[in-house]
């Protein structure tokens, strides 16, 4: 066979995929390479090479990319979404550093964004998340609270006309959100591993479901580390948007908010305007991507 069809990818396991055509045909396809391009979310052209089987001859270009890196290596998340979802949860803990190196990204890429807090019925450890989520809450990053098991519909209204990705770290509830949402993914969840502090990773690919027509949510295994090196210093500045007052206004066009003089971002935090932790983190990302470059 040596027919060519449209389809999107809507499942990613490394080399192989799950794609789907526009009339709901399910196929399973590879790269023709070593390397996995595609990413959950693309529209592809396959070259069937039997009725349910094909490789990807093509990627059409895309609206938006997610992904994470290091020096060595991307690893792609997902494509053509325009919307993140971050959701973590009292228990286990989760990681402020996670949540803001993950906004960075998708500020770069542009996508709307929404943290949803989950697991809202543990009342005796809420007060210490709501308290990690509040510098958040106060740069304006909307924060949407929620208990998963018992009703994931509050969601629902920010997921409208968008397709929207879930991350998180492990156990923070997106399974079971997908669950709730769309009772027929059947997304397999596992309890908490009390003794690591850490969930046991229950999705292990990038998976797209469909709630209607035009609103779509992917899933992606759980994140514990999110990679910046493929942006430079004022894309991950432009990421911390409390700095977008004061840019341009420091002495040296090329501050980096160390120890210049008149530095504008330095001196909001010795006002109280920005949190020195935010900037405290901008500093270190900073470090890492001069370290890993040079």
């Amino acid at each position: 066979m040596t027919k060519q069809i449209d389809a999107q990818i809507i499942g990613a396991f490394g080399r192989q995929y799950l794609a789907e055509t526009s009339d709901g045909h399910i196929l399973t396809c590879l790269t023709r390479g070593k390397k996995s391009e595609a990413a959950c979310g693309d529209w592809v052209k396959l070259q069937l090479t039997a009725e349910d089987q094909g490789v990807i001859e093509s990627i059409s270009p895309r609206s938006a990319l997610l992904f994470r890196s290091d020096a060595y290596k991307q690893k792609l998340i997902a494509a053509n979404v325009n919307q993140l979802i971050l959701v973590v949860a009292p228990e286990p803990t989760f990681s402020d550093e996670l949540l803001s190196r993950s906004l960075i990204a998708a500020h770069q890429q542009n996508l709307d964004t929404l943290i949803v807090l989950n697991k809202c019925d543990l009342k005796e450890k809420l007060d210490t998340a709501r308290k990690q989520l509040a510098t958040f809450r106060n740069i304006g990053y909307p924060v949407l609270e929620l208990t998963a098991t018992s009703d994931a519909s509050p969601l629902l209204p920010w997921l409208t006309g968008k397709t929207s990705i879930l991350i998180g770290q492990s156990g923070m509830g997106k399974s079971t959100l997908i669950n709730k949402l769309i009772p027929e993914a059947q997304v397999r969840t596992r309890e908490i591993s009390t003794a690591l502090n850490t969930g046991k990773h229950t999705t292990t690919h990038a998976r797209l479901y469909h709630l209607n027509s035009d609103t779509h949510l992917i899933d992606c295994p759980g994140l514990q580390m999110f990679g910046l090196y493929h942006l430079n210093t004022s894309e991950v500045e432009q990421g911390f948007r409390e700095f977008a007052p004061y840019l341009g206004h420091c002495r040296f066009n090329n501050c980096r908010h160390l120890h210049e003089p008149d530095c504008a971002v330095r001196q909001a935090v010795e006002s109280g305007k920005i949190d020195p932790r935010r900037l405290a983190l901008f500093q270190q990302i900073c470090n890492e991507l001069q370290f890993e470059k040079y």
